[in-house]
């Protein structure tokens, strides 16, 4: 397909037929109409349904509109990206919960401020789906704890993040899975890297989990560990903003469990422009909390 037959069908789509595209193009309808049906020739369907002298968008028609405003935002977003260094466009950022609550908000308030061309979309979810759209181009660039290697994706350390052990406030010490008084463990999806550790934790104490609770948010986690339903594996930085926190005990791990680095990831190949105006914002906000990282 070529990009100009796309700006036609969207502007014949926009405009409302064929007469009005023409002029808004500065085209003869004739040039509209074959450029039109060269497009349905290569696509092998109609893309209009034609009854007298209106058109209806056919159903291969709504799904190629949809196509077309990406790809023809796409093309004049890489143009703007390679003429000027000046981020612009959309910056379609993934994060975990526990990063997109606790560690973004002061940065990309920042960002916004510094880089108004750019609006930014933020999306939570399961670090493995994340990885899967970053792959995909849904997202530009996702911030995970320890992903798995992938030749197609860069990645940067960001954050170094300590994982705590969070159990009611009159909890005695915890320095083992053995010294729980509640098996019960609340956390996120299987696909949480917390969740995991914290499984990865009472195989190494040769201990069995007893009931996983899933919920959705670390406010409700919290919540309910602060009314000893269980116990939780979190970020410590999730603490900082919890109201109720005196309601909790909170116990570090050794760090083979109890630290892990979040990374900004994004396809090798993407456009740098706005990822790199991004990390360095993440990386700056990182410093002024005097959190200093390397990148092993």
């Amino acid at each position: 397909m070529e990009f100009s037959d796309l700006q036609i069908f969207r502007t014949v789509v926009r405009t409302g037929g064929v007469v009005r595209a023409a002029e808004t193009l500065h085209r003869a309808q004739s040039s509209v109409t074959a450029r039109i049906q060269v497009l349905e020739e290569k696509l092998g369907v109609q893309l209009f349904l034609r009854e007298g002298r209106r058109l209806q968008l056919s159903p291969a028609g709504k799904i190629l509109v949809g196509y077309a405003d990406r790809m023809l935002d796409l093309a004049k977003e890489a143009v703007q990206a390679i003429q000027s260094d000046r981020p612009s466009g959309v910056l379609r950022l993934g994060a975990m919960e526990s990063t997109a609550a606790a560690r973004l908000p002061e940065p990309l308030g920042r960002f916004h401020d510094r880089y108004p061309d750019v609006a930014l979309e933020l999306y939570s979810g399961d670090p493995r789906e994340l990885i899967k759209q970053v792959l995909r181009a849904d997202l530009d660039a996702a911030l995970i704890t320890d992903p798995i290697p992938d030749r197609r994706l860069e990645t940067l350390a960001i954050y170094d993040e300590e994982l705590v052990i969070v159990a009611e406030a009159k909890h005695g010490s915890i320095a083992s899975p053995k010294d729980l008084s509640s098996k019960t463990i609340l956390a996120f999806h299987p696909g949480c890297p917390h969740r995991k550790r914290l499984e990865d934790w009472f195989l190494r104490g040769r201990v069995t989990p007893g009931r996983i609770v899933e919920a959705g948010s670390y406010h409700l986690i919290l919540g309910c560990v602060a009314v000893g339903m269980g116990i939780a594996l979190i970020p410590h930085s999730v603490l900082d903003s919890y109201a109720e926190r005196d309601r909790l005990s909170v116990h570090p791990l050794p760090a083979k469990f109890g630290r892990a680095k979040t990374r900004l990831v994004w396809l090798r190949d993407a456009p740098q422009t706005k990822i790199l105006a991004l990390s360095s914002v993440l990386l700056e906000s990182n410093e002024t909390k005097n959190a200093p990282l390397d990148d092993a």
